[in-house]
């Protein structure tokens, strides 16, 4: 499948706004990777009235936890790990100025009416390919929480990483779009 747009860090609101649900992109630049562990630390530095130990604005937040690097390598596997797990605290990291996510699997209607609200975008990457997005990994480095071990927040360099646009600025998700053509076939065709 040829992409229909290539996506350069820092990803601006005009960036994400010319995205549309179900575009196939390429990621390169700078992407940072943070689990639940990782934004729960966060959210609890904020209501303390602390700085982040990343500057979030126009950049995107990759969901993984990857494996260690074997020798000769950047990183281990990468693939994306289940996005309602950060659910609760996405708002608030969108409130950081977070323009991008990636991961896999559902929002909630909360994170997408925010993401609308911030003109952010979900982008989901294949689960299963974690050995093809570690090969777009150009370089690794943990910027925070190190005691966090694969939790920790990291500072990405890809080039090409594949991705979907699931829920775009505007709200429209590609994961109800693609069922409502199943829900239109002809059930008296599978009668038995």
């Amino acid at each position: 499948m040829m992409p229909q747009a290539r996506v350069t860090t820092p990803f601006t609101f005009e960036a994400a706004s010319a995205l549309k649900a179900g575009d196939y992109v390429l990621i390169s630049g700078t992407v940072y990777t943070a689990r639940d562990a990782a934004h729960k630390r966060m959210s609890e530095a904020l209501a303390r009235g602390e700085q982040l130990p990343v500057d979030f604005s126009d950049q995107i937040v990759y969901y993984v936890g990857p494996c260690p690097a074997k020798p000769g390598q950047v990183i281990g596997s990468a693939g994306p790990t289940t996005s309602g797990r950060m659910d609760a605290y996405t708002p608030l990291m969108l409130e950081q100025g977070m323009r991008g996510m990636i991961g896999k699997g559902y929002r909630s209607p909360e994170v997408i009416a925010a993401m609308q609200a911030k003109g952010a975008v979900y982008f989901a990457a294949t689960g299963g390919a974690a050995a093809l997005i570690a090969s777009t990994v150009k370089s690794y480095e943990v910027v925070a929480y190190p005691d966090l071990g694969a939790e920790a927040i990291a500072k990405l360099t890809v080039e090409n990483f594949p991705a979907i646009v699931v829920i775009d600025s505007c709200g429209n998700n590609f994961y109800e779009m693609g069922q409502k053509k199943f829900c239109k076939l002809d059930r008296n065709y599978y009668t038995f």
